[in-house]
């Protein structure tokens, strides 16, 4: 089973954001893979729902559930697939085994600003 990823506790700027459902570290120049989103290498993008946000050494702000005015904004690196995941389904004692595979389409984004 996988580990949640920690948050960074050593940067001083970063913000949590969410988009399809899941939330997401933003770290300005880091890159970032989420769900699949429309759109090509190199176009930008604005994410509006930010639900905390760091922006210095004790300087915090959360939303209730969004902050007002506040947006991550990134550009698209690439669109890529996840980790393939098998899914194997079984019946014992009636011969029915199925295996297939599944791979999560995924937009790398790189964080320009929040």
């Amino acid at each position: 089973m996988k580990e949640a990823p920690r948050v960074s506790q050593s940067v001083d700027q970063y913000a949590i954001f969410q988009t399809g459902g899941k939330q997401y570290q933003a770290v300005p120049g880091k890159t970032v893979a989420i769900e699949k989103l429309e759109g090509n290498a190199g176009d930008k993008l604005t994410f509006g729902e930010v639900l905390f946000r760091k922006t210095g050494a004790e300087a915090f702000e959360f939303g209730r559930p969004y902050i007002n005015g506040a947006a991550v904004k990134a550009s698209i690196v690439k669109q890529a697939k996840g980790e393939k995941v098998i899914v194997f389904k079984f019946q014992r004692r009636k011969k029915r085994r199925t295996k297939t595979g599944h791979r999560q389409p995924l937009t790398v984004v790189r964080i320009e600003s929040i």
